[in-house]
């Protein structure tokens, strides 16, 4: 027979404080009397957890809200959000884009390094340091701006398998070899901590947090850009697997590629169905305008030119949808997520229409039934996802939570 544990008064104390801080963050200032009916906590606890939360420099009083009776106005409470600052960080091939938020996540400021191809490297050498020094001095100089001296965390969200024992990136591909010498650099950076992620395991946790999947627990991401991957949420938890590389569809063998995929490659894959360079030479074959560059903003085009150009837009939507429809069957028959999100440039340019014609194209693949949407966190959820994770993090130091 077990029995029940009684919490200590500084573990009820660390809960109460949690509760408060979170509901600051989530619904913005609150007077102590909301604070009450939303923990439904006494008024004397609640009272001295606002006055231990200011003491510490999360929260503070930021005015009055007029009550409907006589006396004093009521004290509006707030979440301290410039106690500590983040930044975030959607790495590409060509450059990265990086933004420095508040502790509520609020955007304070944001900057674009693009990275020319002649200084990238396939190795590590003096060009990939000064690449990545040149990234950090900007991030410096855009936190500085802002007013921001200190960050807490840096989120990173890069392509490649994110081994889940050590931390480290490993490239499924010809990454740059300035990829690995920012990340050296960021964790250089005194009294700032790093967390890299692969960025569409980043995509998947902002459509689950404020995207397509706010209502789901569980469902798949597929990102579909430049090559194709997917993220995994099962019962709200993002899944990595053994070596990183849950999501890696990229590689997956699939009905109408020339070859089959390999350990260095993944052109016989799925990627070399619905990769941005086989989507632009799927619209050309329908006889649509598309950039023969075959990069993931001209695959973004054509879909888009495709959705106005009536039956030969019509035909490429349907082979695009079928193409798409094979490796999310794959998933579904293994997975069961139930709902799959389109995102990346493809997922985003299709929108509800492409969204539709792979859920019909799936429903007869499959006999699991499984509702397929457009992703909505945008064109940025890669950077959004990086936010809402150095924010957990910051949160859970500052805040104590588990």
């Amino acid at each position: 027979m077990t029995t029940a544990r009684t919490a200590t008064p500084s573990t009820a104390r660390a809960i109460n404080d949690r509760l408060a801080l979170n509901l600051l963050l989530e619904q913005g200032p609150l007077t102590a009397t909301e604070l009450r009916d939303l923990t439904g906590l006494s008024r004397p606890t609640v009272a001295d957890l606002l006055d231990r939360l200011q003491r510490t420099g999360l929260v503070a009083v930021v005015g009055e809200r007029g009550e409907q009776r006589r006396g004093p106005n009521a004290r509006l409470y707030a979440l301290v959000a410039s106690r500590a600052h983040i930044a975030a960080f959607d790495v590409r091939e060509g450059g990265v884009s990086l933004v420095v938020a508040d502790l509520a996540g609020r955007s304070l400021a944001t900057a674009e390094v693009p990275v020319e191809a002649s200084a990238e490297a396939s190795g590590v050498g003096a060009a990939d340091a000064g690449v990545a020094e040149r990234i950090v001095r900007t991030l410096l100089e855009t936190a500085r701006g802002a007013g921001v001296e200190q960050l807490h965390t840096v989120a990173v969200g890069a392509p490649g398998l994110v081994d889940p024992a050590t931390g480290r990136l490993h490239s499924t591909g010809k990454l740059p070899g300035w990829h690995a010498e920012l990340l050296t650099a960021l964790r250089e950076l005194p009294g700032t901590d790093v967390i890299l992620e692969n960025e569409v395991n980043l995509a998947g946790r902002a459509e689950y947090r404020v995207g397509a999947a706010r209502d789901r627990d569980t469902f798949v991401l597929m990102w579909l850009g430049h090559s194709v991957g997917a993220a995994v949420i099962l019962d709200g938890r993002l899944r990595r697997g053994f070596s990183g590389g849950t999501g890696e569809i990229c590689f997956l063998p699939v009905p109408g590629t020339v070859g089959l995929p390999s350990a260095d490659s993944c052109e016989g894959g799925f990627h070399g169905l619905v990769g941005s360079a086989a989507i632009c030479a799927l619209a050309r074959s329908h006889g649509l305008s598309a950039d023969p560059a075959g990069d993931a903003s001209a695959a973004e085009a054509a879909v888009r030119t495709a959705l106005a150009a009536g039956a030969a837009g019509e035909a490429f939507l349907d082979e695009l949808a079928e193409r798409i429809a094979l490796g999310a069957a794959a998933l579904c028959v293994v997975l069961d997520p139930g709902c799959v999100v389109l995102g990346g440039e493809i997922g985003r340019a299709g929108g509800a229409e492409l969204a539709g014609r792979v859920e019909r194209r799936l429903a007869g693949f499959s006999p699991l039934r499984t509702e397929v949407r457009a992703g909505t966190a945008g064109g940025g959820a890669v950077l959004a996802g990086a936010v809402l994770t150095a924010g957990d993090a910051v949160r859970r130091d500052l805040f104590g939570e588990p």
